[in-house]
């Protein structure tokens, strides 16, 4: 996997981040979702390499990434302090303005890069998801109970992380299957091994943990503070036809009132559709970039 492009860690202060980087033209920034890490984007990087540099990166708490202990507030876990690691990320591959697509997780990432520093995103990719703060105000006993794991993971430690830690093969593919409308033969093997390999360390299991603890506490007091404030640069929200989320949200609609500048288009498939349709996920990519 990601054939010709260069592995590295790199140390952005407080942690190390993993990345993988190669192409050509301008920069990508590529952030990967949960239960994944950077193989998320091993077949869809080929699509993409002969038009832009393109840069995946594990976020802190996932993948190769470093996994520091949870903070009582969980400002270290917190969209503010990822993004940040990803600008310091990129900052020392030399990019000082890029493009910037997330999926699950790394879309709100990128959510709050694209807030707290607008000067650095040239254009914001959103893959099937809607803002965190509609996902916790706007709740309803059918959204809650689809995707409870946002309500498991905040769970005070040490719960969550002894019940994924007994058997977290069966709790994570559970997330695949389950979360991405799918069944695990759909999956390439090679990459299942890889995420395997990643989520059995109990440091990534307790960083997925904090992640979602930060998300429920303070990146909503972040996103409260912010709620005047749009994002400027142009906006994608590539949706997944087939997936939960559009059964209740209105991607667009949700997007137009956190950005100026949005586009919407559907994908093929479940939740998991960049790993699952790679091909129709970088036409949608590069059709919005060149626009």
């Amino acid at each position: 996997m990601f054939e010709g492009f260069t592995r590295k860690k790199v140390n952005v202060g407080e942690v190390d981040i993993n990345c993988v980087y190669g192409g050509s033209g301008p920069p990508l920034l590529l952030l990967h979702g949960c239960p994944q890490n950077v193989t998320q984007w091993a077949k869809l990087v080929p699509l993409l390499a002969d038009k832009y540099t393109v840069v995946c990166a594990d976020l802190r708490g996932y993948g190769d990434s470093s996994k520091p202990k949870d903070a009582p507030d969980h400002s270290n876990y917190s969209f503010r302090a990822m993004a940040q690691d990803q600008v310091k990320l990129m900052g020392a591959l030399g990019f000082e303005r890029y493009h910037v697509a997330g999926h699950d997780r790394g879309a709100r990432v990128s959510h709050r890069m694209a807030l707290d520093w607008p000067q650095k995103v040239l254009t914001m990719s959103a893959l099937d998801v809607v803002p965190t703060w509609a996902m916790y105000n706007k709740v309803t006993r059918q959204l809650a109970a689809t995707f409870w794991q946002w309500y498991f993971f905040p769970i005070p430690e040490p719960f969550p992380e002894l019940a994924i830690g007994a058997n977290p093969d069966l709790f994570f593919e559970n997330c695949l299957v389950v979360c991405g409308t799918s069944v695990l033969d759909k999956f390439d093997e090679e990459m299942v091994a890889e995420y395997r390999r990643c989520w059995r360390d109990p440091g990534m299991i307790h960083g997925t943990c904090s992640d979602y603890r930060a998300g429920a506490s303070i990146d909503l007091e972040h996103d409260a503070a912010d709620l005047h404030k749009k994002v400027e640069c142009p906006v994608l929200t590539l949706w997944a036809g087939e997936g939960l989320v559009r059964t209740f949200f209105d991607f667009e609609k949700e997007w137009q009132a956190r950005a100026s500048d949005v586009r919407s288009v559907a994908a093929p498939g479940g939740h998991f559709f960049p790993e699952q349709y790679p091909r129709e996920t970088a036409d949608a990519l590069l059709a919005f970039l060149a626009g």
